[in-house]
């Protein structure tokens, strides 16, 4: 009775059917489209991934119309370049500044010992109290005295007193103007030389006296500095040496004999020892109206179109003094395409530029030239007026969507 109980709540299990083959066909290729879908959706629409870059624009300039007439070498020289030192032979007591370090103009570089120095302006200070105190209690007796001449006076018409008693009276009233007029003139010498201690306490602080970089250090606390040299024995003469960068410019010595080949204003091609693959456009600043007659030379200045972080004092140079040849400069078909040199970046061996198309970039590989200043020739692979990312970011691959940076 029980079995028979139980075998009517077994529950009967029927099979289904399995796929067959060409259904399972179906579901793999169904699987293959949707993510086949997915990744192209997330690589061409890319939501919220839109990468900020910079941009610049290739730009198409006259080839080189220029011959060399003249080469010569020189040095990079600073023409604001000072060793800061003191005023005054004192000790050292904190020295504030290394080398590398960019300094304000007054900024603090260093400090003397000042104790004997403010000890001398806290006496003048103490001095000049006690001389305004004097004179209050002069004040106060010339008031006295000119009541009681007063007095003396009005007494001496009536008969009441003599005519000596008004002329001491006089007297005393006048004597204690006299000391009022002194004290005064003791309190404007005791604020100029209270004055004198504080420029001088002032001097103890050894400032920049321009913006530059510190390319020397000198001294160290505990060491005695001197604005006149000490005659061999330990004392410094400064505390460092400070240049300002924004004046380098090219020192060059040139051969009297081809000086007349060298105008100021000429085009100048420079190259530094230190990066001879770098074409730095110059020009000639003045030629100093002397010769060295030892040398037989003549000094010339040359100035930099723009500054690099990478020119540095006293680097050794090349310089090719440029003079426009009239028969290229009638071939107005040569010319070159330029762009910044941090657009074009290496990858995979190959030089390449992302182009800026419609808010997304294309990667493009080219051939590069010379480089001239901050931008480099493209030789191929670009078109002149299109637009490239500069300082390329990392991340940034072919068809990503692209954003340029609002500065």
């Amino acid at each position: 009775m029980e079995k028979s109980t139980l075998d009517q709540l077994r529950i009967e299990r029927t099979e289904g059917k399995k796929p067959s083959g060409a259904g399972k066909y179906l579901v793999v290729v169904a699987t293959v489209l949707v993510l086949s879908g997915a990744a192209a959706y997330f690589f061409w629409f890319k939501p919220n991934s839109t990468v900020e870059v910079s941009t610049t624009v290739a730009r198409e300039v006259r080839g080189d119309v220029a011959a060399t007439v003249l080469n010569a070498s020189g040095y990079v020289t600073a023409r604001r370049r000072a060793t800061v030192s003191s005023k005054f032979t004192g000790k050292v007591t904190e020295v504030l500044i290394e080398e590398g370090m960019l300094v304000e103009e007054g900024q603090v570089l260093a400090r003397l010992d000042d104790s004997n120095i403010r000890a001398s302006y806290q006496l003048a200070e103490a001095q000049l109290l006690s001389t305004r105190r004097s004179l209050k209690e002069t004040e106060t007796l010339l008031n006295e005295a000119i009541l009681n001449l007063d007095r003396s006076k009005r007494l001496q018409e009536k008969g009441l007193a003599s005519e000596v008693e008004f002329d001491r009276s006089r007297a005393l009233a006048g004597s204690l103007e006299a000391q009022l007029n002194r004290k005064q003139a003791d309190i404007a010498v005791s604020e100029r030389q209270l004055d004198i201690y504080r420029l001088q306490l002032e001097d103890t602080v050894i400032r920049a006296p321009f913006t530059g970089v510190v390319v020397g250090k000198n001294a160290q606390p505990g060491e005695m500095i001197s604005p006149v040299s000490a005659g061999g024995g330990f004392t410094r003469t400064g505390i460092g040496t400070i240049v300002d960068m924004s004046s380098l410019e090219i020192e060059i010595d040139v051969n009297e004999a081809y000086i007349n080949r060298v105008t100021a204003g000429q085009e100048v091609v420079a190259t530094l020892d230190a990066y001879p693959d770098w074409k730095i456009p110059c020009h000639v600043i003045a030629i100093i109206p002397t010769a060295d007659r030892q040398r037989a030379t003549v000094e010339v200045r040359v100035g930099f179109n723009q500054l690099d972080e990478r020119i540095l004092p006293d680097m050794g140079v090349k310089v090719a003094f440029q003079e426009v040849d009239e028969s290229k400069a009638a071939d107005a078909g040569s010319s070159v395409i330029l762009v910044q040199r941090n657009s074009v970046i290496e990858r995979e061996g190959r030089d390449i530029v992302f182009v800026v198309n419609d808010g997304r970039v294309e990667r493009r590989a080219v051939s590069t030239g010379e480089i001239r200043g901050n931008e480099i020739q493209v030789r191929s692979g670009l078109s002149p007026g299109e637009t490239v990312v500069s300082g390329v970011p990392p991340e940034l691959v072919d068809g990503d969507a692209v954003k340029e940076k609002i500065n």
